[in-house]
């Protein structure tokens, strides 16, 4: 956890290299929302929102407060949000989740797969043992909910989802055990490691970003597996397939 003081790292990086970073597929005009991570609010997610509106989607905040968590609490006010972004766009709405905004992004999905266009997750802890955080406990604390209270939606958010789906990690998070991370592959849904990326700096991170960037630039209803050969293709992970 202490490593994780390198997310300042990460976002200076990304300022150094915002002209590159310029450099990634332009958006189509859509709906993305972007969903903080836990005890995070919508400055974290700004960074992001600010990078895809200059690429040309329409990017919005959760308008949530702070977020203290509540997987089940939470459900029909996520809901009533999706909706309101989709009928202001007249699109699907693609969904950004960092760490549990990640765990809202898929279970919105589940529930209304017609309203989704694509689901991306950075460091979000939805598979196999997701007690394996270091942010467990105060989560149970804050939100009253015990994670193993909710079989049942912890089942569907962990399978595969009914719309194209990216799992963006790093395997030295600092918060979040990176297995917890993983999605099964599919003909439309893949992991995407990024090397040494920090939890707190996921968002924020420059290979991250065009990851974000390259994989909302799909057109709607199609999915090609991310091509870790472009600008920042040192900072990637193999590809699923070759994962052990």
């Amino acid at each position: 956890m202490l490593a994780e003081a390198r997310s300042v790292l990460e976002f200076n990086s990304t300022l150094l290299l915002s002209p590159l970073l310029m450099q990634a597929p332009k958006g189509d005009g859509h709906p993305v929302l972007a969903l903080p991570g836990f005890l995070a609010s919508d400055l974290s997610m700004a960074p992001l929102r600010r990078y895809l509106k200059e690429l040309g989607y329409d990017a919005y905040a959760w308008n949530m407060g702070r977020n203290f968590g509540g997987v089940v609490s939470r459900r029909a006010a996520l809901r009533d949000l999706l909706k309101r972004v989709h009928e202001a766009a007249g699109r699907k709405v693609s969904i950004v989740g960092w760490s549990l905004g990640g765990v809202y992004a898929r279970d919105l999905a589940v529930q209304m797969p017609d309203l989704v266009r694509s689901v991306v997750t950075l460091g979000s802890p939805f598979a196999d043992d997701i007690r394996a955080t270091n942010a467990t406990r105060l989560y149970e604390l804050l939100s009253g909910e015990a994670v193993g209270d909710i079989p049942d939606i912890r089942a569907a958010i962990a399978g595969d989802m009914p719309v194209p789906a990216t799992s963006i990690y790093s395997r030295t998070d600092g918060i979040v055990n990176w297995h917890t991370t993983q999605l099964r592959p599919s003909a439309t849904a893949e992991n995407i490691e990024v090397h040494f990326a920090s939890h707190v700096g996921l968002g924020v991170n420059p290979a991250a970003l065009w990851a974000i960037a390259d994989r909302l630039a799909q057109p709607e209803g199609e999915f090609r597996h991310f091509d870790r050969s472009g600008p920042f293709a040192i900072a990637y992970g193999r590809a699923d397939h070759a994962l052990s």
